[in-house]
C-alpha cells in the first residue's frame, strides 16, 4: 500500500443545468483542483483547502473512498484549485473528483471512472453541497469532453470530445448551489427540456444559451453578459451552474470581441480551453 496519493481534476461549464429535470449535461474545462492524501493511524479524516473553504466535502469524499475497500485508516487530505469557488464552475465536483483520485492512489486501489464519479455524487449529497448531486458536473470533471446524463439515475447517456476555446466571466459575489430556489428553477422545467433534447441532438450551443436565458429569468441573474456574447456572434454562452458565472464558447476571433466587452463588467474574466481528457492521478 502507498502511504500517499495525488491526483488533480477539472472544473466544468454548464450545458444544461439539471435541478429543473434531473437532466444535464456539462463541458470539461482546463482549469484544476489538485488535490494531495497522506494515509495516517489516527482513523480521522482531516482536511485542508489552499483557498480556504468548508472542507467537509473533501474529507467526507476521502471517508467513502477508504470505506468502500474497507480500509480503517485515517488520512490527511489538501487541496489547491484554480477554479473560483461557489461561482457555478464545478469546483466542488473537481474538489470531490480529485480527492477520491488521490484516496485511490495511496490507497493502491483502482475504480473504473463513473464509479468514482459516484463516490464523490455521494460525498457532495452528504456534505450538503448540491442540490442534485451534480453527476452531471462530475462527469465532465472528471472524464473531460462533452457529457449529458440522467442525474436522478446516475446515469452516462454520451459523452464527445469537442474542441473550443471558453470565456469565463466570474463576478465576485459568491452563489453556494445548496442556497438556490429550486421553485422556481422546476417552474421551467417544460422549457428546459427543449434544451436538453437539443443537447441530446449534438447542439450544445443551442442547448446552452436556452438553458442560460431561462435560469436567469428563474434565478434574478442578468442576462446583459449573455446579449454581448450574441452581439459579437458566439453561438453558445450560458450561465454557469447556478451562477454567478457566465461562460462561452467560441473561436480565438470571436471571443477576442467579447473579452474586453466582458472585462468592463468588473469581474473576473478568465480566458481557457475545453478539456478533454478529464481527471488524473499523478504517478
Amino acid at each position: 500500500m502507498k502511504q500517499s496519493g495525488y491526483a488533480y481534476a477539472y472544473g466544468a461549464g454548464t450545458i444544461i443545468n439539471a435541478i429543473a429535470t434531473w437532466k444535464g449535461a456539462a463541458f470539461g474545462i482546463e482549469l484544476k483542483t489538485e488535490a494531495e492524501v497522506v494515509l495516517t493511524d489516527s482513523k480521522k479524516v482531516q482536511g485542508y483547502m489552499e483557498e480556504g473553504g468548508d472542507t467537509r466535502l473533501i474529507e467526507r469524499a476521502v471517508e467513502l473512498t477508504l470505506s468502500h475497500f474497507g480500509s480503517t485508516s485515517g488520512a490527511k487530505v489538501a487541496t489547491k484549485s484554480e477554479i473560483p469557488t461557489a461561482s457555478g464552475l464545478k469546483s466542488s465536483s473537481a474538489a470531490a473528483n480529485a480527492a477520491v483520485l488521490a484516496t485511490l492512489d495511496a490507497l493502491g486501489e483502482k475504480l473504473e471512472p463513473v464509479e468514482a464519479v459516484k463516490i464523490g455524487v455521494q460525498a457532495a449529497l452528504d456534505a450538503k453541497v448540491t442540490i442534485t448531486g451534480a453527476f452531471d458536473d462530475a462527469c465532465a470533471s472528471m472524464l473531460g469532453g462533452f457529457v449529458i446524463t440522467d442525474n436522478k439515475k446516475k446515469e452516462l447517456i454520451s459523452r464527445v470530445e469537442r474542441n473550443s476555446d471558453v470565456l469565463i466571466l466570474a463576478p465576485e459575489k459568491k452563489v453556494f448551489s445548496s442556497a438556490t430556489n429550486v421553485t422556481r428553477s422546476r417552474l421551467i422545467g417544460r422549457w428546459v427540456k427543449m434544451a436538453y433534447k437539443e443537447a441530446l441532438a449534438g447542439n450544445y450551443e443551442k442547448a446552452m444559451t436556452l438553458n442560460g436565458f431561462l435560469y436567469c429569468a428563474a434565478l434574478g441573474f442578468g442576462t446583459e453578459p449573455m446579449m454581448a456574447a450574441l452581439e459579437v456572434g458566439i453561438e453558445g454562452v450560458s450561465l454557469s451552474g447556478t451562477g454567478p458565472a457566465y461562460t462561452a464558447l467560441g473561436s480565438p476571433e470571436l471571443l477576442d470581441k467579447l473579452e474586453p466587452v466582458w472585462r468592463k463588467s468588473g469581474g473576473k474574466v478568465i480566458r481557457t480551453e475545453v478539456n478533454n481528457t478529464g481527471g488524473r492521478i499523478c504517478r
